[in-house]
């Protein structure tokens, strides 16, 4: 070997380690970069002939699982959406009330001060007690379904804000995309860290998967089966603000707008992440809940009505809305937020014992019913017999169950049903109402939580695999230092061989 060959494969040596010392000290430098991944410089060594030549640096690599990542891009769409859909439905459970204070237990009460008028129905005192608990069950209904509404109006700017994140993340995702592909643009691990940051900004948006493909390209399949195309300058998904009204709903007919992906609508085909949420909540949780809350209210008033007391109304103060009507078009829609105590008991709570109406029997509803007429008996029970043992009971009369409580056909397009079988009585369907309202919060908090843990063990198994151990690095340091002295002594050795040599000739 020559000497010329000796001193070619020093100065290699030396411009390799040059090369990993500088990709150390930026592994060290980046350590607590968000998304920053440990680089290495793979070396080749070279030959001519049967001959070593020394060594070729090439562009520094990363050594990231793309599986594992897909499995942690996963996660934090999980947890994105839970910890939002969390977030949106606490205003409801907060709504509902501690224990003693949910609609449920104001129908407990309501009962009570029936129980107590009964004993004493000319008392003026009771019957203004009877009066405030139903003002207070009517309040808790206003109350429940001013938050379903506003929870409801959360989702829809939720979803504005989400397509906006979706967009932009998707113009990064591009752009880098189109760096990558284009090559000799930049640093190619860098480009390609950045673009999993933004995959990961994106994936809290939609659940999506990203399939990375040689040359740089890459594929983004949203969860259902689309296809995101990756424009830089062109937003491809789109929406409207919108304001929601209990009777609002997107869809044929409705009134809110959906998501677009290049003008084809794919609302019912988004799941995952904050924006899937936001429009699961929108379209299919809060107008359950809203049916729910409505169909309570209505069958309250109506059954009320039928027994001869018009206790409660519509925002008119007049009329009673007929559940055993269709849900979807019907007055029920929106009712539990407009119930009210009818004004005429409300200025004369006296109509507690006397009743407001005759009733007519009919062979699927009450028996018949007349008013305690004006200066008729003070302690005149009728009417309020009816209305603890059929009204606040299971049955429209002796043997003639009430028409049961809507399960289903509910929405304001008639699509959604109750995850519960309907009870027969107004108390024990309120019970379930707010047990299924409140444990949908607590099933959230639950997803939350357990997303996140899996995504903390994720997170660390990434960190472990290709995040930058600085201890590590460090002793890769002392190594190169120590190939590099190696190198320059080879450097070394070479010029005195060069010396000598001259020497000799001259």
């Amino acid at each position: 070997m020559s000497l010329d060959s000796v001193l070619t494969i020093a100065r290699s040596g030396l411009a390799a380690v040059q090369r990993e010392l500088a990709q150390a000290s930026q592994n060290i430098a980046n350590a607590e970069t968000p998304g920053y991944t440990r680089k290495a410089v793979p070396q080749q060594s070279l030959t001519v002939g049967d001959s070593p030549a020394g060594l070729r640096s090439g562009e520094a690599q990363r050594s990231v699982d793309t599986a594992l990542l897909a499995r942690l891009d996963a996660s934090r769409a999980a947890a994105a959406g839970a910890t939002l859909r969390e977030q949106i439905l606490q205003g409801v459970e907060q709504a509902h009330g501690a224990a003693g204070e949910t609609i449920a237990d104001g129908l407990s009460d309501l009962r009570s001060a029936f129980l107590a008028l009964q004993a004493a129905p000319a008392d003026a005192g009771k019957q203004r007690t009877a009066a405030a608990a139903a003002a207070t069950v009517a309040a808790r209904l206003n109350g429940v379904s001013d938050a379903i509404g506003a929870a409801r109006q959360q989702a829809q700017d939720s979803i504005v804000a989400e397509v906006a994140k979706a967009n932009a993340a998707l113009h990064d995702i591009a752009d880098l995309t189109t760096r990558l592909k284009a090559g000799g643009t930049g640093d190619a691990a860098a480009l390609e860290d950045q673009r999993d940051q933004a995959i990961a900004t994106l994936s809290e948006v939609m659940d999506v998967q990203a399939v990375r493909r040689d040359g740089g390209d890459l594929l983004l399949v949203a969860r259902g089966g689309i296809v995101l195309p990756l424009e830089a300058k062109r937003d491809v998904l789109a929406t409207a603000p919108a304001t929601v009204a209990p009777d609002a709903y997107c869809g044929a007919g409705g009134t809110l707008p959906g998501v677009t992906l290049n003008g084809l609508d794919i609302t019912g085909q988004l799941l995952g992440g904050r924006l899937g949420e936001s429009l699961a909540l929108r379209d299919r949780t809060l107008p359950r809940y809203q049916a729910e809350a409505d169909v309570l209210a209505g069958n309250l008033a109506a059954r009320m009505d039928g027994e001869g007391l018009t206790l409660f109304t519509d925002a008119d103060g007049s009329s009673v809305p007929d559940p055993t009507q269709p849900y979807a078009g019907s007055s029920q829609v929106g009712f539990a937020g407009r119930i009210r105590v009818n004004p005429a008991v409300d200025g004369n709570p006296a109509l507690l014992r006397d009743g407001t109406h005759a009733v007519l029997a009919s062979p699927s509803g009450a028996t018949d019913f007349t008013p305690n007429p004006s200066g008729g008996p003070a302690g005149f029970t009728t009417l309020i017999d009816r209305v603890l043992g059929f009204s606040l009971g299971a049955e429209a009369a002796s043997g003639q169950p009430w028409t049961a409580i809507a399960g289903s056909g509910l929405g304001p397009d008639g699509g959604l049903a109750s995850p519960f079988a309907a009870p027969a009585t107004l108390a024990d369907y309120a019970g379930q109402m707010v047990a299924a309202q409140v444990g949908d919060r607590a099933s959230a908090t639950a997803a939350k939580e357990q997303a996140a843990a899996l995504g903390t063990t994720l997170e660390g198994r990434f960190a472990q695999q290709s995040g930058v151990d600085t201890d590590a690095e460090m002793a890769s340091i002392v190594a190169l230092q120590n190939a590099y002295a190696a190198n320059a002594r080879v450097l070394g050795t070479v010029q005195t061989l060069w010396e000598t040599l001259m020497g000799a000739v001259r």
